[in-house]
């Protein structure tokens, strides 16, 4: 395993994350506690040092699952998780001001109850779970994220930008206000290349490359014909005709395979941390052998500038969250 720096935070940390939102039941179908708990732990023996995730994933499930693997594991790694929107539409309209979204005492009690879930004193990373660059002007959260660091309660800052719009954060980004910026990146959505990336670079942000995998798309295990558990969030996802059209880019990106690069998974792993901005990219896990082969992409052979050319003609504008 490779080791990148967590931005201005410096803290090196794991370059492949493991993102926690697939075992915090309810989104992705039934899961196992007891097979989610050792897929943690082996992905802890293979080095992953950050863990990325929510107390919006099973209302704290993810985090008490996360704890289970510490206790068993007998270490602990560096965590990163979120504080849900309190105003129920998802994103927030325009308009909506960050005290609706994000109320001090919001932000408070579920920095508490974060804490409690994860058996923690401290906070590694607390994170808003979306955000909006108009709040940027107002106090109240602001004092609320001071304060909670002035009691050691959280070590550092950042926020989950909202799916697609990486230019819903470039003022946060630019204000000093936050320590990490969490975004979708991947050979579809190369979007935050373009502006989000070169600003957090200049100004030393740690960048937490989200759904590096397209929610399954770019496993390259997926088929036109399979189907999803009832109720799960990829029946959503790849609702119509998205998986058919998915499936079909996917296959124009096997060519490309070859030794060093076996997998279409591996492909994009690789690609998002060719990126020099990327300070950790984080799949989803749920099988030890996820773990295995996603550990796998790290270090070896970069990509080479010719495959990365190529790559860029794949890029993909759409938004199957809509």
């Amino acid at each position: 395993m490779e080791y990148r720096r967590l931005g201005r935070t410096g803290v090196k940390v794991s370059e492949i994350g493991f993102g926690a939102w697939g075992i915090g039941k309810g989104w992705w179908g039934e899961t196992d506690d007891t097979l989610s708990v050792r897929v943690l732990v082996r992905a802890l023996e293979l080095g992953v040092t950050f863990i990325d995730t929510a107390y919006a994933y099973g209302n704290g499930h993810s985090e008490r699952l996360i704890a289970r693997a510490f206790r068993q594991a007998g270490r602990r790694v560096f965590v990163a998780t979120k504080v849900p929107l309190k105003s129920a539409e998802w994103p927030p309209k325009p308009g909506v001001p960050a005290r609706e979204a994000f109320p001090a005492d919001w932000i408070i009690k579920h920095t508490e109850q974060s804490l409690g879930n994860l058996e923690a004193d401290c906070l590694d990373l607390q994170q808003l779970h979306i955000w909006r660059d108009e709040w940027i002007d107002e106090p109240e959260w602001q004092e609320a994220v001071q304060k909670l660091k002035q009691q050691g309660k959280i070590r550092f800052f950042g926020i989950s930008i909202i799916d697609h719009q990486p230019e819903t954060a470039l003022r946060l980004v630019r204000s000093g206000l936050a320590d990490t910026a969490q975004v979708i990146y991947n050979i579809f959505d190369q979007s935050p290349v373009e502006l989000l990336f070169p600003l957090c670079q200049k100004l030393d942000i740690g960048v937490i490359a989200r759904v590096p995998l397209d929610e399954g798309g770019l496993t390259g295990s997926l088929t036109p014909q399979m189907t999803f558990p009832q109720g799960s969030f990829q029946t959503s996802y790849f609702r119509g005709d998205r998986l058919r059209e998915t499936c079909g880019r996917v296959d124009r990106l096997k060519p490309l395979l070859r030794g060093e690069i076996p997998t279409i998974a591996q492909l994009a792993l690789k690609f998002c941390l060719s990126h020099p901005a990327v300070s950790t990219v984080i799949p989803g896990m749920r099988r030890p052998e996820h773990v295995e082969a996603n550990c796998a992409a790290s270090g070896g052979k970069p990509l080479s500038p010719d495959l990365l050319s190529t790559l860029k003609s794949h890029a993909w504008a759409r938004n199957f969250y809509q």
